[in-house]
């Protein structure tokens, strides 16, 4: 009993009494060298109960009731952190499960008393990463830790003072990602190694993720949602405020840049083992060979894989992270990742005619047939126009958009709203059968377009059940599909009458419609399978990469300024050359061929290419623009001065 309340007490973080512990003086250093005594008796006794007991009092006192500010509390803590460790590193004949599961919590509660500098615990972290898959008390400490600072780091702001404590620095989030790409490849091997009864346990345990890949989880949605969600204080418009809102900004493309890299390098490392696996169960005689091939889509989703790549995919498509620096750094990964990915969904989608060949070929036969050589499967690939064909790509609205009242409306009532469904030539309305209204000018309007002002389409009002209105407006609320022409649709209802007191919820329901863009509803249940809607999600980001790749640079302000001269008619006649410090001048030396004598502002003109060495002399130091014969006789007729005279030298 006593076990079980300082569990609660330890463990509670939103109850009223943690505020109230809180407040309390903080304990005494005799106080905790009386616990240590306790606690290397019972170690030396043995006593189970004991230390669990005290373990768990260590819990408590780190989390509320410790402070080590002077010299004699720090030699305390050293104390108590050198008997955690002797729990923690006896040998598992010696110690149970749960006083080692205690010493992890114990050892984490009180992490900044422990290691009270960065270094400690960036070192303790270090050791932890690194030995853990060789000492099961460190693998569970690192469990600990690591899922601690991942659910902290979820409740935390980027920029706030705790939030360097919790995200890691990039060394120990490498060793974390190589722990998460090695979780990812042994959970895909299993799939090929493991008997036919543990792969069925297999997938009974999956999507569990790992404290590893649940702290790079929460480390790339704290950066992801911060980076889209982040808003700069409208009430404070100084120019050091918005110096500070964009210094955030490019730190946090930074970090997600460098965090996405290391992602996307684990990713292609999965991919890869993926493809390796894949191919063995197909060239495989297991005989489970079509459930596993089936559950290896289902492993996938609990590898980084599932957890990690769909969110950054979907993420990098903001507008806030479509900038030319992510896209010059993740082209070549995303390139790589979308040959795995639509190689391997590929490879599964040629499989599928030989599981329903199997059962009607005999036995030899559908042997020979199920395992294919390197050449016979290169040659299904080659007959196989990709790995999209035959499947029915989902549209996002084919479930259909529901627009509906309040259920029953009230008076003065007034709704509207506007659906848009890109790309769709029409729309098609189906109301629900319980539609109705109190009078039949208590209506509803529907327009084809973005508002009221648009051409009105219909308007429905009024019941059938005999409820104020005895004649409903029109037919009625429509039974069939209401077809609305366009790609968006405006409802607009109002209630004008009062509610009289005998009529019931019913005939004042409302109205509610389901907006899509074909005719029948479309069975999107299914979806598609993972590794195919992985790979289009690859291939439109790395589409859109390319896009920014090809635009290049944004226009800046002097670019936007200088547009009309740019455009000038002056400076297409001018020969740009490409100097040593990659500056473009106007070539020295104009070029002798003829020129048109009037501008022809409705045809591009083009420079003659042939470029003459220029001569040596001073005067031919600066860049000169060669014009027209034309133009210099109206220049120099509208300055007044004539062509100079060149006398010959007298010799």
């Amino acid at each position: 009993m006593c076990i079980h309340q300082l569990n609660l007490l330890a463990a509670s973080n939103n109850l009223p009494i943690t505020n109230f512990l809180g407040k309390q003086h903080p304990i005494e250093a005799h106080n905790l060298s009386s616990i240590c005594d306790i606690m290397e008796k019972a170690m030396v006794n043995g006593d189970t109960c004991i230390i669990r007991c005290i373990l768990v009092v260590f819990q408590v006192v780190f989390k509320f009731f410790f402070s080590p500010q002077t010299e004699r509390n720090r030699d305390i803590v050293r104390r108590s952190g050198l008997l955690l460790w002797q729990l923690l590193m006896a040998p598992r004949d010696q110690i149970c499960c749960e006083i080692q599961k205690e010493v992890c919590l114990a050892i984490s509660s009180g992490l900044n008393i422990l290691y009270p500098g960065e270094a400690e615990i960036n070192n303790l972290l270090k050791l932890v990463l690194t030995e853990g898959e060789r000492n099961s008390g460190l693998s569970q400490l690192r469990d600990v830790i690591l899922t601690n600072l991942a659910e902290q780091l979820q409740n935390n702001r980027f920029g706030s003072e705790d939030d360097d404590h919790y995200r890691l620095n990039d060394e120990l989030l490498h060793y974390i990602l190589k722990i998460v790409v090695r979780e990812s490849c042994v959970l895909i091997t299993k799939c090929q190694t493991v008997s036919k009864d543990d792969f069925q346990r297999l997938l009974s345990t999956v999507p569990a993720a790992s404290s590893c890949l649940r702290y790079l989880m929460a480390v790339q949605n704290h950066l992801l949602s911060n980076t889209i969600l982040i808003k700069p204080d409208e009430n404070d418009d100084s120019d050091s405020s918005l110096q500070g809102e964009t210094l955030k900004v490019q730190e946090l493309k930074t970090s997600i840049l460098s965090l996405a890299t290391q992602i996307l390098t684990g990713c292609d490392e999965v991919l890869e083992m993926l493809q390796q696996v894949t191919t063995a169960l197909i060239n495989s005689d297991i005989s489970d060979r079509e459930q596993r091939l089936k559950g290896l889509e289902q492993i996938t989703k609990a590898t980084m894989l599932g957890h990690l790549l769909p969110v950054l995919l979907t993420s990098l498509m903001h507008p806030n992270l479509q900038t030319l620096t992510m896209a010059d750094a993740l082209m070549p990964q995303l390139v790589q990742l979308v040959l795995y990915t639509s190689q391997t969904a590929l490879l599964l989608k040629t499989q599928s005619p030989v599981f329903s060949e199997l059962n009607s070929s005999p036995s030899g036969a559908s042997e020979q047939k199920g395992k294919l050589l390197p050449d016979e499967r290169m040659l299904e690939e080659k007959e196989e126009p990709g790995f999209l064909t035959g499947l029915k790509i989902p549209a996002p609205w084919a479930a259909g958009k529901t627009v509906e009242t309040v259920h029953p409306v009230r008076d003065n009532y007034k709704f509207k709203e506007t659906v848009h469904i890109p790309g769709a030539r029409c729309l098609y309305l189906r109301f629900d059968n319980r539609c109705s209204s109190q009078y039949d000018y208590d209506k509803l309007v529907i327009y084809a377009g973005p508002n009221t002002n648009s051409r009105k389409v219909a308007e429905y009002g009024g019941n059938t059940l005999g409820y104020g209105s005895r004649s409903v407006l029109g037919t009625g609320w429509p039974k069939d599909l209401v077809k609305v022409e366009g790609d968006t649709v405006t409802f607009s209802f109002e209630m004008r009458s009062g509610r009289e007191h005998n009529t019931p919820d019913k005939a004042m329901w409302g109205f509610a419609c389901t907006v899509r863009a074909q005719e029948s509803s479309e069975d999107v249940s299914g979806g598609l399978p993972f590794l195919v809607d992985l790979a289009l999600g690859l291939s439109v980001l790395a589409c859109s990469m390319l896009r920014i790749l090809y635009n290049g640079p944004e226009i800046t302000k002097d670019e936007e300024t200088c547009q009309e001269l740019l455009r000038s008619k002056l400076l297409q006649r001018c020969q740009w050359q490409v100097e040593a410090n990659g500056v473009i001048s106007p070539a020295l030396t104009p070029s002798p061929s003829p020129l048109p004598l009037t501008i022809d502002e409705d045809r591009e003109f083009t420079y003659p290419s042939d470029v003459l060495v220029p001569p040596v002399g001073h005067y031919f130091d600066l860049p000169r623009i060669r014009l027209p014969p034309g133009i210099m006789i109206k220049l120099r007729e509208i300055s007044g001065r004539a062509r100079p005279q060149f006398r010959p030298s007298i010799k």
